[in-house]
Order: C-alpha cells, then structure tokens, then sequence
C-alpha cells in the first residue's frame, strides 16, 4: 500500500482558501458566490450576510469558545456539505485569550502561559479542519506587520490580523491568501492574489493575479 495515492491528487480538490481585510469590505459577502452546500462556523454575527446563502451553520458562543468549538467537532460532519465558511477568524483569536483572561489570577489579564497554550490549540485546531475532505473559506482582518528583506529593506505589510506564532503557519498551509479591497474610483471590490513587499498574498490554485470578489471562486476560466 503507498504512502500517497497519487491518483487522487486534483489542484482544485479540499481547497483552502483565505480573504483578509478591513471590517465592512464585503468578506463574508464574498462568501455568497460559493456553490454548493455550505455550512458556516462563525465567530461573529457578521455571518448575518449570508442570509438565505447556507444550509447549516454553527455560531461560537463569545462567552465560552473553547468550549463551544468542542461541541461542533463533535457534531459536524463535513459528508453532508460542499464548503465550510470560517467566517472571521482574527476573532476567534480574540474570544480565546478574553476567556483565558476570565480564568487568570485577577480575572481580566492574560498569563505568559496563555500565548504557549493559544500557539499549540490553534495549530492543532488548524491540523485538524485542514485534514477535513472538504472545501474551506476562511475570513480575517487584515492588519500590518513589518518585513525585512533579503537585501536589508524593511516594509510594513499588510497580511491576516494573528499572532506571529500562528498567522505564518496558516497562510503557507492555505492555496489562495488574498486581500480584499475596494477601488476608490470605481467601488469594485477586488481580492488581490500576486504578493509583494506591502501585501501578503499568493494563488496556487490558477494563474489570476487578482479577481473581482464575486469571481473569487471561478478558478481557471
């Protein structure tokens, strides 16, 4: 028996796919172009967008996340879907460690264990859903990091908004990473798919450098 049956191996098979952006910019909306049946995991009522759009969906409670995500790996499964919706992940990061702070020693602040312990959950959070025989969109917030080139230069750039420790690991595991945005002389909004030293973005999915945010998901036409 081999270790990889190569002939299952299809581009466009248990896609993973990552937007990021500013709030408001139409992430979630982008996420009404899906075909399919969709199921939605969120982490914010911005999902409302999708009203009439999903055929199941599971929200996180803000006061008890961790526990809540417990309960839909138990019970979700993905045979039954076309696409699963993660929808604004850079606020699930922030549910995790505002939970954590209730537990700490005043209530409110985050320990030093704290960030060891939200690096080692999400990553195995990640593995798990990544290993899913089903298509993923993900949704984040975009914030700034800055760079450093090989050659000395450094930039900020602007990438999903997480923590250092987990943001790297899932972006090189996702096959599109692209910023949405809106053109100001036109109001396209347009997902950028080529990165460069102010964005982090790639596409391994086709050859687009970027698309119009309805399109996202015409891969290759």
């Amino acid at each position: 028996m081999p270790a990889m049956n190569t002939d299952n191996l299809k581009l466009l098979n248990d896609w993973r796919i990552m937007i990021y952006g500013k709030t408001g910019v139409g992430k979630t909306t982008a996420a009404r172009n899906l075909k399919g049946k969709v199921y939605a995991l969120a982490f914010s009522p911005s999902i409302k967008v999708m009203e009439g759009k999903l055929t199941d969906g599971w929200q996180v409670s803000a006061s008890k996340p961790i526990e809540d995500l417990a309960d839909f790996a138990r019970s979700f499964d993905p045979s039954k879907y076309d696409v699963l919706l993660i929808d604004d992940i850079s606020n699930f990061e922030k549910l995790w460690f505002q939970e954590r702070g209730r537990e700490s020693k005043n209530g409110i602040s985050n320990e030093l264990q704290h960030y060891s312990q939200w690096t080692n959950y999400f990553l195995r959070v990640i593995e798990w859903l990544f290993d899913l025989p089903i298509n993923i969109y993900i949704t984040a917030w975009e914030d700034q990091y800055p760079i450093t080139t090989s050659t000395g230069q450094q930039f900020n750039q602007y990438s999903p908004q997480l923590r250092d420790s987990v943001r790297n690991t899932l972006m090189g595991l996702c096959d599109i990473v692209g910023r949405l945005t809106i053109k100001p002389d036109t109001g396209d909004r347009v997902v950028i798919l080529q990165g460069d030293d102010g964005v982090y973005a790639k596409n391994r999915l086709d050859k687009r450098t970027q698309a119009n945010a309805a399109d996202l998901f015409k891969f290759g036409e």
